[in-house]
């Protein structure tokens, strides 16, 4: 039996095993720890995962022919194995506590996986996961790149970033249009801002959605009236800004 790659669901599997082994070594080796994987298709990292003593794995698959695959080809998936939309998904239900995330992401929902984990950010301290090339590098950039944006503040507020490796599209079947790469991503020190959290986010969003404009203009939705921007902040786009510039933003904006 073999799964037809669907495009709806944004699937191409990783054929190549080197990398396939190089992105489960990627997940730091522990004692016994709870792991999710999202989208195992046809087990590619599952076969890898499966033999490492330190993990216990759960997976969640939204397609129903790869489930089947899986249940046939290894052993011990009942109960492990969720057949369900991961972005709706409840991990609490399934976690009773800290659990890791490795996979190859659906490129066409990477951001949205990302934006559930950071939603659990105090219970996922490790991620591992392949995903478009222009996306690993935009979560990873520092301030002042063009590519630099929403992903990257916000993931990098809480998670310490490495760029694990480049992934051409020769890897995949069907090859994919665009290249890929693994990225890690693990849990930092920080157990709180030192601002709202949602007005954080709130400021985040509303800088980068009109990242041209400087952010007297970009933020002028978030200002009160006769709030004083004269700070030299303001004459800068979002792009310039790191992680603490936007908290300290954020806490300008809160307090007038």
């Amino acid at each position: 039996m073999e799964v037809r790659a669907k495009k709806a669901l944004g699937q191409h599997f990783l054929t190549d095993q080197s990398i396939a082994r190089s992105i489960v070594d990627a997940l730091t080796p522990g004692g016994v720890r709870d792991v999710l994987e999202i989208g195992p298709g046809m087990g590619v990292l599952t076969q890898y995962l499966i033999q490492r003593e330190d993990i216990d794995l759960r997976m969640v698959e939204l397609d129903g022919e790869s489930v089947e695959y899986l249940l046939t080809h290894f052993q011990g998936m009942q109960g492990r194995l969720y057949e369900a939309d991961y972005l709706r998904l409840d991990m609490h239900a399934i976690f009773k506590g800290d659990y890791r995330v490795i996979g190859n992401f659906p490129y066409n929902i990477s951001s949205q996986i990302f934006f559930k984990i950071l939603e659990d950010k105090d219970l996922v301290p490790e991620v591992v996961c392949m995903i478009q090339k222009e996306v690993a590098d935009r979560i990873a950039e520092k301030p002042g790149s063009k590519t630099y944006g929403i992903l990257s503040v916000l993931l990098q507020a809480w998670y310490d970033i490495d760029y694990v490796l480049s992934v051409g599209p020769g890897a995949f079947a069907p090859p994919p249009k665009v290249k890929s790469a693994v990225i890690r991503l693990r849990r930092n020190s920080r157990t709180e801002l030192g601002c709202d959290e949602k007005m954080f986010k709130t400021v985040v969003k509303t800088a980068f959605n009109q990242r041209r404009k400087t952010l007297r203009n970009a933020l002028k939705p978030l200002l009160k009236e006769g709030f004083d921007s004269s700070d030299p902040v303001f004459d800068l786009r979002a792009e310039r800004l790191g992680v603490e510039d936007f908290v300290a933003l954020t806490n300008l904006i809160s307090q007038a």
